[in-house]
């Protein structure tokens, strides 16, 4: 973790075991720190435990031992309404299959994170996810359904979404995995200008090492353990 800078994200001996009869241990023992604002880029080939470490620092999942800290809240106590508000408040996911609603447009999708709280929004929603699809590069794709939005449209739709409630941190599953390599560094490099002009930490998790250069940490997972590179 470089510098002084302050710790959005700790984890302590984080540990998640699956199964009843065979058990499959995904995660053991992983400490880890991510710095306010840090790209983080996380390693390792398919079932080393990279998306249940996404899971668990954005507590879409419960650990089975271990602690997560997010801006010195410690998260993995958290259940029912506060687990959704800190969701809410605090974390914007990117997911490999773009996970958009197929009959909403994309304003609609980016909006759809809020639009149950859009009455305690001190801002326009609407507005906000205009400005968003600008930022990716769709302002003129605003009312079109994902079907008529290539793959790589579809997942910048998603990385609006991500921010629409302007996250401290983005976490980001695979997020090239669906895409063609040119499509994947261009998402990449949009996530990396995303991450330094608006100092949101980024967690991209990924089997693709052709994008590490655009991070500034690169951490490698090996069947459930922190390896080093």
């Amino acid at each position: 973790m470089g510098g002084n800078r302050k710790r959005m994200i700790v984890t302590e001996d984080l540990t998640k075991v699956y199964g009843d009869g065979v058990m499959v241990r995904a995660l053991s023992g992983v400490n880890l720190e991510v710095a306010c604002g840090e790209f983080l880029i996380v390693t390792g080939p398919s079932g080393s435990g990279k998306s249940t470490l996404l899971n668990l620092i954005g507590t879409l999942d419960e650990p089975t031992a271990g602690r997560v800290w997010v801006d010195g809240m410690e998260v993995s106590t958290l259940r029912g309404n506060q687990l959704a508000d800190f969701r809410r408040e605090h974390i914007g996911f990117i997911f490999q299959l773009f996970n958009l609603v197929p009959v909403f447009s994309a304003l609609e999708n980016v909006m759809l994170p809020l639009i149950p709280y859009r009455r305690q929004c001190a801002f326009d929603l609407r507005a906000r996810a205009h400005e968003l699809l600008e930022v990716v590069g769709l302002e003129k794709r605003a009312h079109h359904l994902p079907a008529q939005l290539s793959g790589g449209e579809q997942q910048r739709v998603a990385i609006a979404r991500a921010l629409v409630n302007e996250p401290d941190i983005v976490l980001a599953d695979e997020p090239t995995g669906n895409l063609d390599s040119r499509t994947g560094a261009e998402i990449v490099a949009l996530l990396r200008r995303l991450n330094e002009v608006r100092e949101v930490t980024t967690v991209l998790a990924t089997h693709d090492a052709t994008i590490a250069h655009e991070a500034d940490r690169v951490v490698r997972l090996k069947d459930g353990s922190l390896v080093s590179l």
